[in-house]
């Protein structure tokens, strides 16, 4: 498979797929979702440039961060291409063509395990100069 050049699909706006992938991967962390990681599939993939991959504690939790995560797209201008899962409470998915959100309950994160099938995708530091905003108590 050849190497792309360009890191959006079809839109033209460099570096668009990676800032979505790290402002839903925030989204999910501020939502108190665990073990949120972001993949790189953008020279191993023909089908979307970044998984982003979070864990719920609960059902309510999960469409709790989903929608959030909905929000977080549309103020960038983005919109998903599909929404999935959101009646099983089990594994829910956001697609936005260039980035893919997982958002998947424990049980269901260990048995897709995304990071061993896509073990040689390049992870992405999404936290890096990133402080999380102040929640309340």
């Amino acid at each position: 498979m050849a190497k792309r050049t360009t890191t959006s699909r079809g839109t033209g706006r460099k570096g668009t797929s990676r800032r979505l992938a790290v402002v839903l991967a925030r989204t999910c962390a501020e939502n108190r979702c665990r073990d949120v990681v972001v993949m790189d599939l953008r020279n191993l993939s023909p089908v979307t440039d970044f998984f982003v991959l979070a864990t719920g504690t609960s059902d309510r939790q999960m469409r709790a961060a989903a929608g959030h995560a909905r929000d977080a797209a549309k103020a960038m201008g983005e919109r998903p291409f599909g929404f999935e899962g959101a009646d099983s409470g089990r594994w829910m998915l956001q697609d936005y063509v260039v980035a893919v959100l997982h958002l998947f309950n424990d049980e269901s994160r260990r048995y897709y395990d995304l990071e061993l099938l896509w073990g040689d995708a390049p992870r992405v530091n999404w936290q890096r100069g990133w402080k999380p905003r102040e929640t309340e108590t």
